[in-house]
């Protein structure tokens, strides 16, 4: 089993953590997702990676299969070791979890990068001479995804959506805030704290408003990066920032 992993952060943080989380044994490759490295890689690509929902996200290597998107892959490697711990809980608990995370993946994630590429990815992509962004964009099988590539070379961010966004951000802290039992988001530790977590982590800098307030949430994501499995994930960070590295994430569901 083989992780192509970008920094530390969002989907990527997701899925180390969970192979540390599960005390699976693989093989970690780092490369720049702010860079397009993802489609450069030595792996037979299937249509689950090269039009990953995801975005620019980490890709698992398991058996010769090329896997991507975070959360799908939280839930097979889960089921893959051991006791399940990531998706803790009967039936009705294991629902709640993938109801959760789809609501990260579908309005938080979104959100989040398109806050992170303004913030940090714009500039750089617009250092990049137009042959070698060319060639990079050349390299992307789907266009949505190359078109939200060109976006943020483009600086097509509006006020009136990175408003949309925070207030998402907003919203999601609340949720957590409503939900928390005990020192978790279900009770149990969960890929529901994960994933989330992982999302929300570089907000703190950028949305800060976003968890003014809630000494709650705030205490969460203290319990959540201290745990060990997300502690060695983050040491795992090449730039030791890696809540500023934002590739181009999910498209921004349409329909609110």
């Amino acid at each position: 089993m083989k992780l192509y992993h970008g920094e530390p952060n969002a989907a990527s943080l997701t899925v180390m953590a969970a192979l540390f989380e599960k005390g699976i044994n693989a093989e970690f490759e780092a490369i720049d997702l702010c860079a397009g490295e993802r489609h450069d890689l030595p792996i037979t690509y299937g249509v689950e990676v090269l039009r990953s929902v995801e975005g620019e996200g980490p890709v698992l290597v398991n058996n010769g299969e090329a896997m991507a998107d975070s959360v799908f892959i939280g839930c097979m490697l889960d089921e893959s070791k051991g006791d399940a711990t990531l998706l803790a809980g009967d039936a009705y608990r294991r629902w709640q979890i993938m109801v959760w995370c789809r609501h990260v993946i579908e309005r938080v994630a979104p959100a989040a990068s398109y806050i992170g590429n303004q913030a940090y990815l714009q500039d750089a992509l617009k250092r990049m001479s137009d042959a070698d962004f060319a060639a990079l964009t050349a390299k992307i099988a789907a266009e949505d995804l190359r078109g939200r590539w060109e976006e943020v070379r483009q600086g097509d961010f509006t006020e009136e959506r990175l408003a949309e966004c925070r207030a998402k951000i907003v919203q999601m802290v609340d949720k957590i805030e409503a939900q928390l039992s005990g020192d978790w988001i279900f009770g149990d530790f969960s890929l529901a704290d994960l994933e989330t977590y992982s999302w929300l982590r570089g907000m703190l800098s950028l949305v800060p408003e976003s968890f003014d307030g809630h000494d709650s949430v705030i205490a969460w994501m203290g319990r959540v990066q201290d745990r060990p499995s997300v502690a060695k994930a983050l040491s795992l960070s090449v730039t030791g920032s890696p809540e500023k590295a934002w590739p181009v994430g999910p498209e921004i569901n349409r329909w609110g």
